[in-house]
């Protein structure tokens, strides 16, 4: 199914609906939700993925997990989808957050071939197999680090919030401290509370979800890593490569040649 909404088929009584969609550049999902949990692929371009929970930036090749219920907006960046709508009863993933998801070769040639099924697939035929490999696929599928909680705390919030529009590698958790009017020892306890994470390593976290739509936009490595506050482009190459497990300009050379299919 290409380029159908999800609501002319989501009563359809199988566990698993599969569906592509192409989206223009900057395309905005405003907030919404699914009843169904939803596996979305992007073939080309980049999605900037917001829940109340905190924010991802999914890259090319790459997949999120949205669990059933989950309110979440997307920016696609020249997207072309392939979804996975799965009722709650088979979803084969716990938790309620979103996830990153690592999309093996054999899940993007399932998710490919997935296009051709009918929403009334024959459930013991060629499909009903296929459906229940992508289930199998999608429940082993491991996480990436692409992901910045939000805290509950509203004045913690409201500064990381901030933080993710303009992010600075240089920015020190006193100066957060005095914002918050506690001393650094509370501040610490209270942020590692709130994110379970150091606040160092949340400040990376956020300087690398904002340098993933910059490269993918055309961006010099220099550039990106001069405006994120990092001394030197090999320091951020550096976070960049032990975060992601290649470098940025491997990442630019995805973005561009999935960007010419």
């Amino acid at each position: 199914m290409h380029n159908i909404p999800l609501a002319s088929v989501d009563a359809v009584a199988r566990p698993l609906l599969a569906i592509g969609t192409d989206y223009p550049p900057g395309t905005l999902l405003d907030s919404h939700t699914h009843r169904r949990a939803q596996v979305l692929y992007g073939m080309t371009g980049l999605m900037e993925v917001e829940t109340d929970d905190g924010a991802w930036v999914i890259p090319p090749y790459s997949g999120v997990w949205i669990p059933a219920g989950k309110r979440h907006r997307v920016r696609m960046q020249g997207v072309s989808t392939r979804s996975l709508y799965i009722e709650p009863a088979a979803a084969p993933r716990a938790g309620t957050q979103c996830e990153a998801l690592v999309v093996t070769p054999l899940l993007h040639q399932l998710l490919l071939a997935s296009l051709s099924m009918p929403a009334l697939y024959d459930e013991q035929g060629r499909d009903g197999a296929l459906a229940q490999l992508l289930l199998h696929e999608v429940r082993l599928a491991q996480t990436m680090p692409l992901f910045a909680p939000i805290p509950q705390d509203r004045s913690l919030a409201k500064l990381c919030k901030g933080f993710l529009r303009s992010p600075h590698i240089q920015a020190t958790p006193q100066q957060w401290a005095q914002q918050l009017h506690k001393s650094l020892r509370t501040f610490t306890r209270l942020f590692r509370q709130q994110t379970g994470m150091s606040f160092g390593a949340w400040r990376q976290q956020a300087c690398l979800l904002a340098a993933l739509p910059r490269l993918s936009a055309g961006q010099s490595v220099t550039q990106v890593a001069l405006d994120l506050g990092y001394d030197s482009p090999s320091a951020f190459s550096t976070m960049f490569r032990k975060r992601l497990g290649r470098a940025p300009s491997d990442f630019i050379r995805v973005s561009l040649s999935s960007d010419a299919r």
